[in-house]
């Protein structure tokens, strides 16, 4: 075989392995993306998610409509992601949701924007080792039995943090909180292993002040 035919082979071969390679790369990105005309297991979650927190009112049927799309910028707009109405990875992890992408994690970018905004929402002010307790005391809820077991999903339980009603949830964020959820995810813990914590110059709540005081740091008490 002559030196020119053999360097026209090869190349021939590096040019259908970038290709196989820039397709498989295709297919992944697909998998993970859930857009208008989607439909399966995952979209009924999805839904059903969306449902929970009060952005979807359609039926959870598994199929991505406009009614979900319109639920999904929503709930983007409202959490500071890309509004563009189609489930990313990102998307995807503000809703507490795996993926095949490091996003899907507890530590993915987007578990941590959703982290920070509520340490920014509820500590805004407060001592950096509150910030990050404010955070801490989320993760711990994730790990607790009488807590659900994702972020966005103790975040969004109804009632449980007043900075979703109050409108501090959609202030811009510190960057000192997106630090301080970082700290957090990485394992620092100033409150202790707390699941509750409270202003005691602001707190209406009478059952609060029951539970057993951990830690005060800056206008909060940590508790158990």
């Amino acid at each position: 075989m002559s030196p020119e035919r053999k360097k026209l082979i090869l190349a021939l071969a590096v040019i259908f392995a970038v290709n196989i390679f820039i397709i498989a790369l295709a297919q992944r990105a697909s998998a993970d993306l859930y857009k208008k005309g989607s439909g399966g297991a995952v979209v009924s979650e999805i839904q059903t998610r969306l449902k929970n927190w009060g952005y979807y009112y359609g039926a959870v049927d598994g199929v991505y409509g406009s009614q979900t799309e319109k639920a999904v910028r929503w709930f983007q707009e409202k959490n500071g992601l890309h509004v563009d109405g189609q489930v990313g990875d990102q998307t995807l992890a503000a809703l507490g949701m795996p993926t095949g992408g490091s996003a899907g994690s507890q530590k993915g970018s987007g578990s941590i924007d959703l982290l920070a905004r509520l340490i920014s929402a509820e500590a805004r002010g407060e001592p950096y080792e509150g910030q990050v307790a404010v955070g801490a005391v989320v993760l711990n809820r994730t790990q607790h039995p009488s807590f659900p077991n994702t972020i966005a999903e103790v975040i969004y339980q109804p009632g449980a943090f007043s900075c979703l009603d109050d409108g501090q949830f959609d202030e811009p964020v510190a960057e000192s909180a997106y630090r301080a959820a970082r700290d957090a995810m990485n394992g620092w813990d100033p409150s202790y292993g707390a699941i509750y914590y409270f202003n005691p110059v602001t707190a209406t709540s009478k059952w609060i002040w029951s539970r057993p005081l951990i830690v005060s740091i800056g206008k909060h008490r940590f508790c158990a």
